[in-house]
This record gives structure tokens, sequence and C-alpha cells, in this order.
């Protein structure tokens, strides 16, 4: 079995969505495939864990509107995220 890989960022970090998040089906509230969240969308990493099967690390990320568990390549911090997002 392989070591879980590490997460890049800490717990309570600022971020912005890296890309355009559309609900997975996992926001029941919202239609699928729906926009949830446009490319450079503020949130806060309110949990770090770990898929298992793809052996990465999975971020809870609080957007304000809605919480939703993001990649390492859907997410950047804040402050390297720029002024134009």
């Amino acid at each position: 079995m392989l070591d879980p890989r590490l997460p890049r960022y800490p717990w309570g970090l600022e971020v912005r969505a890296a890309v355009d998040l559309y609900n997975d089906g996992s926001v029941p509230d919202a239609e699928e495939d729906q926009l949830l969240i446009v490319r450079g969308g503020p949130g806060e990493i309110v949990q770090v864990g770990h898929h298992a099967e793809a052996n990465v690390p999975l971020y809870m990320v609080d957007f304000g509107l809605c919480v939703l568990g993001c990649l390492e390549e859907e997410i950047v911090p804040a402050t390297e995220a720029g002024a134009g997002g």
C-alpha cells in the first residue's frame, strides 16, 4: 500500500477557485452540472482529508455559498491568485 500523499495546503488557508466549479451531484440543492463557484471565487479550507482510492489530499472549502470538496488543482492560495483572480 502506498503512503498517503501529504497535503500541500493547510487547514484555515484562504484560497480562490482555480477553475469554475460545477455541481458533480454532491450538492443536493443544486442541479447537477450547475455552475456553483466561478474561477477566482474566494474560500477558506475548513478541513483537509484524503481520497483513499486516488491517494490524493481532498480539501473541504467553504466558499460562503456552499462547502465543496476540492482537489489541489482546483484551488490556489489567495496570496498566489493575484488581484485579477
